[in-house]
């Protein structure tokens, strides 16, 4: 006979004595590493399925990659080619010629320098100066009177110097001084050259030196003979166009120099000028200006 079978379901409840049981802490979980980084395909993969925006910043880094692709490529074949056209030719030189010429004005000087001083001695500063002094006064005076102007006399040194003597017994002894003074003179009438350089021991001057007949205005010859020297340039041009078949186009380069003309008449004197008769006679004569030019031409 079947035995039936009775399920007792028993109630739980909760006594007191549980409730007031203490609850145990939570567990302590130690923090995850972080997920490792997408792959560089799964990074690409994200970007296409990505947002619109992040489509178009790529597609605009992709164009201008591709521009600088295209203008290094571009590049690289233009050099190929430039080297091609270059293999077996040389660079191509500027053809030039060079000519020069010399040309010489003779000129008659026109003006006469020198120089006059005194040199004066004294056992003390002041009796050198008093005794230099007189003379260069009266020298300049007089000069005045041949018509020298003022602008034409120009002081050019004024010198203080100890003078010493030398003994094995007492050595250096000093002895006086010497003061020496000097005046440059343009002479611009050529007929009182002579009386200018007498006129130096009238009032007792003991030095004269560098007398030079020159001219005043040099540049005006200089002018005339670089005209002259430019005309041979151009005429040698001219011929050597002709006699090797080539064409003068431009001017490259220019220059020029002045080169060593004879000079007038040099007179130098120091000391012991005087006596009755001391007019020298003396002679402007003539000088010589030169110039010379270099041009070089550029000829095809």
């Amino acid at each position: 006979m079947p035995v039936s079978k009775k399920t007792t379901r028993t109630s739980k409840k909760s006594s007191p004595m549980s409730d007031q049981m203490p609850v145990s802490p939570p567990t302590y979980t130690p923090p995850q590493p972080p997920p490792p980084p997408a792959k560089p395909h799964q990074q690409m993969r994200s970007l296409f399925h990505g947002g619109e925006f992040a489509q178009k910043i790529f597609f605009t880094l992709l164009a201008i990659l591709l521009v600088y692709v295209i203008f290094w490529v571009g590049t690289v074949i233009r050099n190929n080619i430039e080297e091609y056209y270059h293999i077996g030719q040389a660079d191509r030189q500027e053809r030039t010629i060079s000519l020069d010429a010399t040309a010489k004005v003779t000129a008659t000087p026109d003006i006469a320098m020198t120089t006059l001083g005194m040199i004066a001695t004294g056992e003390t500063v002041a009796a050198a100066q008093t005794a230099n002094t007189a003379v260069m006064n009266q020298l300049t005076a007089r000069l005045a009177e041949l018509g020298i102007a003022s602008a034409d006399m120009r002081t050019t040194n004024y010198n203080i110097y100890p003078q010493y003597n030398y003994t094995s017994e007492e050595g250096r002894i000093l002895e006086g001084y010497e003061v020496s003074q000097s005046v440059s003179v343009k002479i611009r009438d050529l007929d009182k050259a002579n009386q200018v350089i007498a006129l130096a021991g009238e009032v007792g001057a003991n030095s004269v030196s560098g007398l030079q007949f020159t001219i005043d205005d040099r540049e005006v010859y200089l002018e005339e003979a670089r005209m002259e020297a430019l005309k041979k340039v151009y005429t040698k041009a001219q011929a050597l166009s002709q006699a090797l078949g080539v064409r003068i186009m431009s001017i490259v380069s220019y220059g020029e120099y002045e080169t060593g003309g004879s000079e007038g008449l040099m007179y130098d004197k120091a000391y012991g000028l005087g006596g009755v008769d001391a007019t020298p006679d003396l002679q402007s004569g003539s000088m010589d200006v030169e110039m010379n030019v270099n041009i070089t031409f550029e000829i095809r």
